[in-house]
């Protein structure tokens, strides 16, 4: 049976706003709906920093509506947790009124056939408004007409501005590691260390891909390395992680394993992180049952002379 395992890349994304992007998501805030006026007198809702045709630089901004027409739509009938809403609901492109191209939000309707290009829709504001693309609830369907009209200059200047936005970002997905690296596993859970070796330039990879990156011809045959090793490079983190229990700081080092040409990485434990150094000769911790090395320590040897590891940096 091929190994799989369930993985998840998670980490909040931060990023400062120029004063374009401010002026939208704190307008938002206060249920007020910016685009940016182009040369060519064509309203952007999202509003750009630069116009995406000439790359002129765009700072006039403007208001529109609260209502608008959908331009084209999808039906999510399965909502996916920290969707817009829980229940089956429209992706939707919404040309609001004064705009002259499309929003992306949801639309809540009682199901697809509700749902048409042409549509009339406005928005429903988020009860509680922090400055973000959330402040929109969602769209809802509306009766009105649309008042092509309605566009006022506006100063982009509000009270306690929106300067910086976080979005949490976060990939599911599900690894098969193959052969090679199943092999590979296999090994680290009995605490055997292995690489493979390519056939053409004779270099042991650890771990191993299955084929020399250097050579492109497939690997197959299976060396035990280290388990002590080198090492080659390091840094020190002070930023603690998510679903690490691991205190700040701590050193993670390249490693490399004897036997091995290529460094792997792990985290460098017992001893201070000041200590930690180029040339540290250092060996795996195995706890409990644990299917990799939990961190490396020192092994008490007298430091490798940085010739036998510099083509490893």
């Amino acid at each position: 049976m091929a190994l799989t395992a369930p993985l998840v890349v998670e980490f909040p994304f931060t990023r400062s706003l120029g004063p374009v992007q401010s002026a939208f998501l704190t307008g938002l805030r206060e249920r007020t709906v910016l685009g940016v006026r182009t040369a060519d007198g064509r309203v952007l809702v999202p509003p750009a920093e630069y116009d995406p045709g000439t790359a002129e630089e765009l700072r006039d901004l403007v208001e529109v509506g609260s209502t608008g027409t959908v331009t084209t739509w999808s039906w999510e009938p399965d909502p996916r947790p920290k969707r817009p809403l829980r229940t089956p609901f429209a992706w939707v492109l919404v040309r609001l009124d004064g705009a002259d191209t499309a929003l992306l939000h949801a639309l809540d309707a009682p199901g697809p056939e509700a749902v048409h290009t042409g549509m009339r829709v406005r928005i429903r504001w988020a009860a509680e408004r922090t400055g973000a693309i959330t402040d929109i609830a969602c769209f809802e369907p509306y009766g009105g007409e649309e008042r092509r009209a309605h566009v006022t200059p506006h100063s982009g200047q509000f009270a306690d501005p929106v300067t910086v936005l976080t979005t949490p970002a976060r990939l599911d997905y599900t690894y098969t590691p193959g052969r090679a690296q199943s092999r590979h596993l296999d090994a680290l859970a009995r605490h055997r260390i292995t690489g493979e070796r390519c056939p053409a330039c004779r270099k042991v990879y650890v771990p191993p891909r299955g084929v020399c990156p250097t050579c492109g011809v497939a690997t197959a045959e299976e060396v035990d390395v280290g388990p002590r090793g080198t090492v080659t490079t390091f840094c020190v983190v002070n930023i603690k992680a998510r679903h690490l229990d691991i205190d700040v700081p701590y050193v993670y080092a390249h490693i490399a394993l004897d036997g091995a040409d290529l460094a792997l990485h792990g985290r460098i434990a017992g001893i201070p992180c000041e200590q930690v150094r180029m040339g540290l000769r250092v060996e795996p911790v195995w706890t409990g049952d644990g299917r990799h090395p939990d961190h490396y320590r020192p092994t008490g040897e007298p430091d490798a002379a940085y010739d036998t590891y510099k083509g490893l940096l």
